[in-house]
């Protein structure tokens, strides 16, 4: 961009009197009020200069500063004298409005509320074109990962550094002054100013480049790049990197992936790039609608908390989540890598090329994006079992988190939202988990040619714009109207409405004798015969369902109660039902005596005719339901009699997930459910054991494909070395000893974390010696993390205090990846050792850690309280540490352990109980 013209006027600092100040903070402070920017402006085009200062011999260390231009033409929608527009952290020097005004303006900032103002001599006239001409400065940070920032890795043995962009919510204002609102999109043109060593990359293709002096002579290469599509800020990027590149055409669209040169030398790009471009002609296909832009860049960075994003043209990852090492090949890391990829090009369908109006409604972005990356892995991978995949990586969270007290709905009321940091929160389970498994449900009651056919429309209608969660309904009902096979109670916003609008979840009750069936919300922790807070909505609950293991047609809860004959079942040993099919419902479903009966009579029978997933719903279900008192703690139970038959590792990973945790094995061996649990759960056990155990010897790499065995692994070895398993146990010895005496050896990846622990447990301090000299020549965090938790498990107490000395003095190693303290008092062994360590090295603890690692600890070393007296014990051997407010937040603490642990104590005491009567 060369100088400003002599038309218009300029604001000078000169002019910008105490008086003017204070009144345009005082306008600015009334107007933003809301959140939103007023309507008087439509910003059309950026003509945008960034210039970060970033040399490759003088690496920053902390911040670096960058500089730039913003040209922003606008459209005057209103009249106005004052113009609003976002800015946060810049400084502004000499803005300028260019158009058919006269001279005369001041300008403000308002820092804390991140917008500034521009109070102009005259208003602007409707309809008028005119052009904000802004220059800026600003910091980017190594640490802060928003808006502009920096990492600083290691390539090829030498320190480097990359810079990023990340905008999406709000930090785009953090960048350049602008009109930082999702609906408020226009065009860019994009220059990069960068050192020559460098490369620059953007959302479009590079136009060309120059060359510019710096004021001390030194040469700057600039970078220009083709015009964007119509889009929001959020969505602006850019990279400058040092970086190599591989890179393939797919449909006439080059697809490059950029990562470290280490990283691409070594081939760790190629996966990415191989299923980058047949993922964008999944879509392409599917919608109909071709991808817009003539390219897509992907740059892996080392560090990215976000861990990726969609930016138009140039998507970030957080290298970890992008990149595939040889050792990854028994991870569940290729099938990460192709959901997270999947996520990520369906957001330029949802997302970059049909926009959410305003945050309130994310989900019409991540929850759809979400559910189409397990579509898209499904058509690549058949084979892959797509409904226990989406129970495990969405449904399962999900569902365990939300209930109807508490939990927010998936879409909002805009009035709702008072400050920007309550738009970053909305990047929660409810919008990405929740969103998808709405889209999911959505699916399962329509058809797929209408489903993708009104997501045709939607897309079409809305290209280059904005939509409301109103406008995708719309888009259902028409494609529903437009066909008469398939028919609804109401409408689909009214249906969809009943799900969108409130929080929580319905549990569907059948009574299979009547065939009655009700709805409630799901509350954590049910009462029987209090009143719980209003929630007084419904849901219009469609409902899916088996009977003798026939599928049955769809029927529809859309009230209370309803009676449903078709449901009920005689007293034939084979008659069952189960609900949710699939379980595309987003709901649990309970049943009366006689419905849990028949169906754990018919597991104990025959459990595969009944599917895995409903195998996997039934324990789910069941469990969740007794922890919040809906159904008896034995009914769950009696669904597991059958686990001797049963031979899916999934199916024991939620079973083990809901009877075996870290706590029982730390704090019950010396009571009455431990030995009775251990001999119930491995009596069971030993079969899958045994056939797991042997893949393990003998073809481990069998299990490379097997997602399902990949995530699973880790709960069932822990819990049958946990149990005492003698072959576990000697299998950890082994696979141990094999990797001290070649630690090229490589530990199984599913299991290494089991192996580690239980191999320094049953080792002695050589065992412990070498895992930290493999810790300390080591790296890559995620490993470092696995053996400083390792070395928590010794149980020699010397050990363990030699390793809690160590950690807080940081001699003669310094151990950085965790909090070494409640590792250690995290283990049966550890909780007193670390107790006593707290007492007599408790400044030089929190020092290290800090006062909040206390209430952790406090937790952990508290978890076997049930007494007061136990609670005043502990208040003293924490009052010395504490300020007098922290012993008030810490009793408080103590109080609720102790109730928590008197409930768990007589649920511990019903489970001794039915255990001893179906050993």
């Amino acid at each position: 961009m060369g100088p400003p013209s002599s038309s218009g006027f300029y604001v000078s600092r000169a002019v910008a009197l105490v008086l003017a100040a204070l009144v345009a903070a005082l306008l600015l402070a009334l107007l933003v009020l809301a959140l939103r920017l007023p309507p008087w402006l439509e910003p059309l085009h950026y003509d945008l200069e960034l210039w970060p200062r970033l040399r490759p011999d003088e690496l920053p260390a902390h911040s670096l500063r960058f500089s730039g231009r913003a040209n922003i033409t606008v459209r005057c929608v209103a009249a106005t004298a004052r113009l609003l527009l976002h800015s946060l952290f810049l400084q502004h020097e000499r803005p300028a409005v260019r158009g058919p005004l006269s001279p005369g303006a001041r300008g403000a900032a308002g820092r804390d509320m991140q917008y500034m103002v521009l109070e102009l001599g005259q208003a602007l006239r409707p309809g008028s074109l005119y052009e904000l001409q802004l220059s800026f400065a600003g910091p980017a940070y190594q640490e802060i990962r928003e808006g502009l920032f920096f990492n600083v890795y290691v390539d090829q043995g030498e320190r480097r550094a990359v810079i990023a962009s990340h905008m999406e919510p709000t930090f785009a204002r953090n960048v350049f002054p602008c009109f930082d609102e999702p609906a408020l999109k226009a065009t860019f043109n994009i220059t990069i100013i960068h050192h020559p060593s460098y490369v620059a990359l953007s959302n479009m293709p590079q136009l060309g480049q120059s060359e510019r002096e710096d004021v001390n002579g030194s040469k700057w290469t600039v970078t220009t790049f083709y015009t964007t599509p119509h889009m929001p800020t959020y969505l602006v990027a850019l990279a400058i990197c040092d970086y190599d590149q591989v890179n393939r055409t797919e449909r006439g669209k080059e697809i490059r992936i950029w990562a470290r040169k280490d990283a691409i030398a070594n081939g760790s790009a190629d996966f990415a790039l191989n299923i980058t471009g047949p993922i964008f002609s999944f879509l392409e296909d599917l919608f109909n609608i071709s991808y817009p832009l003539p390219k897509t860049d992907i740059i892996a960075l080392p560090v990215f908390d976000y861990r990726a994003m969609e930016n138009w043209g140039l998507l970030m990852f957080d290298e970890s989540l992008l990149l595939l090492q040889p050792r990854d090949h028994l991870t569940d890391k290729k099938t990460l890598i192709s959901h997270i990829v999947s996520h990520e090009i369906g957001h330029q369908w949802f997302g970059n090329l049909v926009t959410m109006n305003w945050w309130n409604n994310i989900w019409l972005n991540e929850g759809l994006a979400s559910y189409f990356e397990f579509g898209i892995i499904n058509y690549f991978n058949p084979e892959l079992p797509r409904n226990e995949i989406f129970f495990s990586n969405v449904l399962h969270n999900v569902l365990s988190k939300d209930h109807a007290l508490a939990s927010r709905a998936v879409s909002r009321k805009v009035e709702n939202f008072t400050e920007t940091s309550e738009i970053n929160e909305l990047f929660d389970l409810f919008t990405y988990n929740k969103g998808a498994s709405m889209a999911r449900m959505l699916f399962s009651f329509l058809n797929e040619d209408l489903f993708v056919s009104a997501l045709k429309s939607y897309l079409e209608a809305f290209s280059y714009s904005n939509a409301e969660q109103d406008d995708l309904w719309r888009h259902f009902q028409m494609a529903i109207d437009d066909q008469s096979k398939i028919l609804l109670p109401a409408t689909v916003k009214s249906i969809m409405d009943s799900w969108t609008h409130q929080g929580g979840f319905p549990v569907i009750t059948l009574n299979v004798s009547s065939g009655a069936m009700t709805q409630e919300p799901f509350y954590l922790g049910k009462v029987e015969n209090q009143t719980l807070l209003s929630h007084s909505g419904t849901w219009i609950v469609p409902i899916l369902w088996m009977k003798n293991g026939t599928t049955q047609p769809l029927v529809w809860l859309n009230k209370s109660s309803k009676v449903f004959p078709e449901m009920q079942v005689s007293d034939s040993d084979n008659d069952w039902v189960i609900l949710n099919l699939n379980m595309t419902g987003y709901y649990r479903v309970n049943y009366d005596k006689l419905g849990w009966k028949k169906i754990n009579e018919q597991l104990e029978r025959d459990p595969k005719a009944i599917p895995v997933i409903h195998r996997l719903q039934l324990i789910d279900d069941a469990f969740s339901l007794s922890r919040n008192n809906y159904i008896e703690i034995e009914t769950a139970l009696d669904l597991t009699k059958y686990l001797a038959e049963e031979d899916e590792i999934i199916v024991w990973h939620e079973v083990l997930a809901n009877l075996v945790t870290r706590d029982l094995f730390s704090d019950v061996k010396n009571y009455d459910m431990y030995p009775l649990l251990k001999k119930y759960l491995l009596k069971r056990l030993t079969p899958i054991w045994n056939i797991y155990a042997a893949i393990i010897r003998e073809n481990v790499a069998v299990l490379q494909d097997d997602y399902l065995a990949l995530i699973s692994l880790d709960s069932l070895f822990a819990a049958a070395c946990g149990f005492d398993l003698e072959d576990c146990l000697h299998l950890s010895r082994e696979l141990f000893r094999k990797w001290m005496d070649c630690p090229e050896y490589e530990i199984p990846y599913p299991i290494k974390s089991v192996i580690l622990c239980y191999g320094i447990a049953l080792g002695s301090d050589k065992e412990w010696d070498f895992l930290l000299n493999i810790y300390t020549n080591t790296t890559e965090k995620e490993e470092r993390i696995k053996f400083a938790y390792a070395m928590s498990c010794s149980k020699d107490p010397w050990i363990l205090n030699r390793y809690m000395d160590y950690a807080i003095t940081g001699s003669p190693f310094t151990f950085n990846e965790t909090n070494v303290i409640e590792a250690v008092a995290a283990s049966e062994v550890g909780r007193y050792i670390a107790k006593d360590f707290l007492v007599n090295n408790w400044q030089a603890v929190s020092k290290r850690y800090g006062t909040q690692s206390l209430f952790t600890l406090i937790y952990i070393i508290g978890r076997t309280i049930s007494t007061d007296l136990q609670i005043t014990e502990l208040q003293q051997f924490f009052s010395n540490m504490l300020e007098e407010h922290q012993r008030i937040s810490v009793h408080a603490k103590l109080q609720t352990i102790k109730n928590e642990n008197l409930k768990s104590a007589k649920q511990s005491a019903r489970i001794a109980e039915w255990l001893r009567k179906n050993m």
